[in-house]
């Protein structure tokens, strides 16, 4: 074999080995994700449940289970949501699992009542059981460390979209959702509380039964200005919706003699003044109408018989009856009890 054909197998060599270091580099970090998508991966998650996730989505898994194990991903991953972006290599994959660089999630909350289902809300967003969560929104001590007690803690979560870790414990929601109550409170909006003479645990409960009372956000001013009528002559609220709290029946569509009677310090009929927290968790709507309440002398009022969402207000008991009888009688017609 003469020399020109050693030269040309060795370059051969040289490059076969050339092209095969590049393909083994390109295995690492070269494009390994399919396609744009979100990984999940809880703190009850073993490693095998983390890669049945993440496979499905990968080129290159054996590279990925290689430079996984060179950095001991198996005994190192951090729990919590990822982003999985077109392109990313397989040491970009193994390295955002190893450090923990998650992607935050978009966190509602809204339309609830209670803390259990504020807990129940929770738990669909984020990687926390209910009853965990439950047990941190009910906690004398968690409450204590954001300046409320167990049963106030709830008036502080304003509804609204936040961006968490998905893995956040319970406590540390709370935590944040503190600092969030901070903010919504400005100088401007606790200039307007105290026109008002309300604290704001007292904000936030009267603008939940304002929120209770109607969701049509032109009126909830005018319906407020009544409470607060109300609240300064020392005349029962003598609120519907608290009724239905007390009794913990919110599907009841007809609040009837019997019902008030209920005993409970959330019924607003034999009691004076406001209830002992929120009856829901109000809109920010409803909460600003109660901070721009309306200057009126109306005490009653009484939805319409129209069914249309509005209110009939009355300044006497005789008007107030008169429109409670309109409305007593379409109920009636239309068959609701």
């Amino acid at each position: 074999m003469n020399k020109k054909t050693l030269l040309r197998i060795f370059l051969a060599g040289v490059a076969a080995g050339v092209v095969g270091g590049l393909f083994g580099l390109w295995q690492f970090y070269g494009n390994a994700v399919r396609a744009e998508g979100d990984l999940y991966v809880s703190r009850k998650a073993d490693y095998t449940a983390l890669t049945d996730s993440l496979m499905p989505s990968l080129r290159h898994r054996a590279a990925f289970r290689l430079y996984a194990k060179r950095l001991n991903l198996e005994n190192t991953f951090k729990p919590g949501h990822y982003a999985l972006q077109r392109g990313m290599s397989v040491v970009d994959v193994v390295r955002m699992l190893k450090l923990g660089l998650q992607t935050p999630v978009r966190v509602t909350i809204n339309h609830v009542r209670t803390p259990a289902q504020l807990a129940g809300k929770l738990a669909r967003q984020l990687d926390a059981d209910s009853v965990a969560l439950l047990r941190a929104l009910t906690d004398k001590e968690v409450a204590a460390g954001v300046g409320f007690d167990s049963l106030t803690l709830f008036s502080m979560f304003i509804p609204d979209t936040y961006e968490f870790y998905w893995t956040v414990s319970p406590e540390n929601f709370v935590q944040r959702m503190r600092r969030e109550y901070d903010r919504f409170w400005t100088p401007e909006r606790d200039s307007l509380r105290k026109r008002s003479g309300l604290s704001r645990l007292e904000v936030m409960t009267l603008a939940s039964i304002v929120y209770e009372e109607t969701r049509k956000t032109d009126e909830m001013p005018r319906i407020a200005g009544v409470y607060v009528n109300r609240l300064r002559k020392g005349i029962p609220l003598q609120a519907d919706p608290t009724i239905k709290y007390a009794m913990q029946d919110f599907a009841l569509r007809r609040i009837l003699y019997r019902h008030l009677k209920y005993p409970s310090p959330y019924n607003t009929y034999i009691n004076k003044g406001l209830p002992p927290s929120p009856i829901c968790m109000p809109g920010i709507p409803a909460i600003d109408a109660v901070l721009h309440f309306e200057k009126h002398d109306y005490l009653f009022f009484c939805a319409r018989p129209t069914f249309d969402g509005y209110h009939n207000f009355a300044r006497t008991l005789r008007e107030h009856n008169a429109n409670a009888r309109a409305y007593s009688a379409e109920l009636n017609r239309r068959k609701i009890k």
